[in-house]
Formats: C-alpha cells, structure tokens, sequence
C-alpha cells in the first residue's frame, strides 16, 4: 500500500459518521415502550419508587429527545429465547400487549447474553438477558441500563445483587416471585436498592419475561459486575 492510498483510506475512516438510534424506528418504539411504562405506571404511594421512575424516564427522554448513538450489534440467542415467544404471546393477552408488539418488531435483532463468567449449567438454559440501552447496548448511553431478561418455566434464579446499582423490574409476560414474598403478574414493578440481595423462581408451566432499568454511577454501568452469592444461612443451618 502506498502513502496516498493509505492516507485516502484513513480520510475515509475519519470521515465515517456514527450512526443515529433515530434512523431505527423500531428501536425508537422499544425505547418509547420503556419510557411509558415509567412514565404512566404507578408508584403504589411508594416516594423511593416514584423517584426511582423519575430517574429512568429522565434518561429515557434524554434519549429520545437527543441524537442518540447507534451500534450495531450482531444477533445472539441462547437456549432459553425457545420460550420468547410463548412469553410474548402472555404479554399480548394483557397490559403489556404494547410492548409486547414493540419487542416482537425487533425479536430476531436481539443480543442474548449470560453476564456471569461462571454460570451453573442448569442455569445457561433456563436464563439469558439482552441489553437496549447502555453502555453496551445498541442504543448507547452511560446514564442508565434498560432491557430485559428472559427466564424459562420452573426457573430458580440463584441470590445475587449488584454493588451501587439500584434495579427495577417491570413484568411483561408471565407470573413471577422475588425472595418467595409475592407472585407479580404483568405490570408490576419491584424495586431493588443497591446491594440488596434478591432470588428469583418462575411458574412450573410458563415463561417469565421481565423489562429491567439499572440506574447508578456512570462508572458502575460501564463495568458488568454481575455476581451470584451464596445465600446467608440461618442459625443452626
């Protein structure tokens, strides 16, 4: 290669422009999905959930209203997105019928992923998530985290937490229980403050999907530290 032509390559490079999540409508749907659930969605009475809302929708209309960056993002499944669009078909049944359309429009572009270094091998079939936005997303950003995680029928979803990230999930499709407390149907929210740890099961017949939004520092985000813990044992245990 020569001089010129090397440097008329690099002239080109530099020339290339990121591209823009506006181009992408149907990805610009998904994250309008996301800004109303925690736009209109209630807070129960709760003040930290309703801040917590407050904070997502901010960032979800930062993103909106902004020339957002786009990247593209190769195409991944994992053994569990077989029940994707039994848990879509839930979803459309109900409240989420919405978003459920909104994901359905984007399904075959999604990038499934595992975020552990380490996962049990009963867990890499029954679980998987997929980043929208974020640091690591297709429609990037470093002030929040939006997605959603899929889980399979009769799914135990081991104690974990995350270190300075505070964590909702909002149901799609499909019933749920976090720490054995309740069953949440689609529509609901749970909110988890920052190193709060959590377990997650899933009904024996049906799918669970979930939106998710992290917020925390920028520094936070941008690192996966995705950990299971061991669970506290009691006294005498």
């Amino acid at each position: 290669m020569t001089a010129s032509s090397a440097w008329t390559d690099m002239s080109m490079l530099t020339d290339v422009q990121p591209q823009l999540a506006h181009n992408f409508p149907n990805w610009i749907y998904l994250l309008r999905e996301f800004d109303s659930l925690y736009r209109y969605g209630s807070a129960g009475g709760s003040k930290l959930i309703r801040a917590h809302r407050k904070r997502v929708r901010e960032a979800t209309s930062r993103l909106l209203n902004t020339q957002t960056e786009w990247t593209t993002k190769d195409p991944l499944t994992k053994p569990v997105c077989v029940h994707l669009q039994r848990a879509l078909d839930i979803a459309h049944q109900g409240p989420m019928a919405s978003m459920a359309r909104a994901v359905s429009n984007v399904m075959s572009e999604l990038t499934w992923e595992y975020g552990y270094e380490r996962l049990p091998a009963a867990l890499a079939k029954k679980y998987a998530y997929c980043e929208i936005a974020g640091p690591r997303g297709p429609i990037r950003t470093n002030a929040v985290i939006l997605g959603f995680v899929l889980f399979a029928p009769k799914t135990t979803y081991p104690q974990h937490s995350h270190r300075d990230i505070e964590e909702s999930y909002i149901s799609i499709g499909g019933a749920w229980s976090e720490n054995d407390l309740a069953v949440h149907a689609p529509g609901s929210l749970i909110l988890n403050h920052p190193g709060s740890a959590h377990r997650i099961t899933t009904a024996e017949q049906e799918p669970c999907l979930l939106a998710y939004a992290w917020v925390g520092p920028e520094e936070r985000l941008s690192v996966v530290d995705m950990r299971l813990s061991r669970p506290r044992r009691t006294p005498g245990g």
